[in-house]
């Protein structure tokens, strides 16, 4: 299945199922548990993030060729960060530049993100992927200068501000991947120029193999978001860096998932 959230012209907020033709069908009940697709067309006004998550964590280091453009050894243990409920942001609303703590180094990542559909814990590689509910697009914007100068030897910092996860456009269940979600291609687009164009069957743990090892002695509950890490081709990494500047436009892509953009603009005074 094919999982939106949308609004309706009412202003709320609603699950659908994608069809074939374009058309989307309300689902009534709760995505993490009963529910059903009813026979109601949708009126879709605006496209939201597929899932609210209730925790975000990432996986740091995960692709060999990213490795080996960061100039680090590849990990034997997965890396894990965490990210703040607060980072997400819809597909076509903006990635905000902080402007209040500043970063002249905001970066693109684009991943993978599973989402955990049912409770677990200890679970085995053989059995990981019953636990998942479905998979989307996400952008793992880092703030690269409070990442690795400014954090005090660890990444959360310049993970964690506002809009610095967006995710979507839909979520798509397990059946939709034949050949798994380790054999995918994934890309990002700036401005419509390809800089980042591999396949996730470089990731160095594979996707059972990161929910083994997070569900170890932990509970992951329903709306876990996990982002599985980033392939090379990161701004970071090239001759003159690349960072994202305002007016840019950044899309993610992975087969079979769709395209996930977003615009580039700085932080208001505000902090809207």
């Amino acid at each position: 299945m094919k999982i939106i959230r949308y609004r309706d012209p009412s202003g709320a907020n609603h699950y659908g199922s994608e069809q074939a033709d374009g058309s989307v069908l309300r689902i009534d009940g709760d995505i993490f548990g009963a529910h059903r697709v009813t026979s109601d067309r949708a009126t879709v006004t605006k496209l939201l993030a597929p899932v609210v998550p209730v925790q975000i964590l990432g996986v740091g280091l995960n692709y060999r060729h990213h490795a080996k453009e960061s100039n680090l050894k590849v990990p034997e243990l997965p890396v894990l960060f965490v990210k703040g409920v607060n980072t997400l942001q819809n597909p076509g609303d903006p990635i905000l530049l902080p402007t209040h703590l500043p970063s002249s180094e905001v970066d693109y990542e684009c991943e993978l993100a599973v989402v955990i559909g049912r409770a677990c814990k200890n679970v085995s590689r053989e059995r990981a992927l019953d636990y998942v509910l479905g998979y989307t697009c996400a952008n793992d914007v880092s703030a690269r200068d409070w990442q690795i100068r400014k954090g005090s030897g660890q990444w959360c910092r310049g993970k964690f501000f506002d809009t610095f996860c967006p995710l979507g456009p839909r979520l798509v269940t397990g059946d939709e991947l034949p050949s798994g979600p380790n054999a995918l291609k994934i890309a990002t687009r700036v401005n419509g120029e390809t800089l980042q164009d591999w396949t996730t069957s470089d990731m160095i743990f594979d996707i059972p193999t990161l929910i083994e090892f997070l569900s170890g002695s932990t509970t992951l509950v329903p709306g876990t978001v996990i982002l599985t890490g980033t392939p090379h081709g990161v701004g970071m990494a090239r001759t003159p860096p690349r960072w994202l500047a305002a007016g840019d436009e950044v899309t993610i892509e992975i087969e079979r998932i769709g395209s996930l953009t977003n615009p580039v603009r700085p932080e208001s005074a505000s902090g809207n």
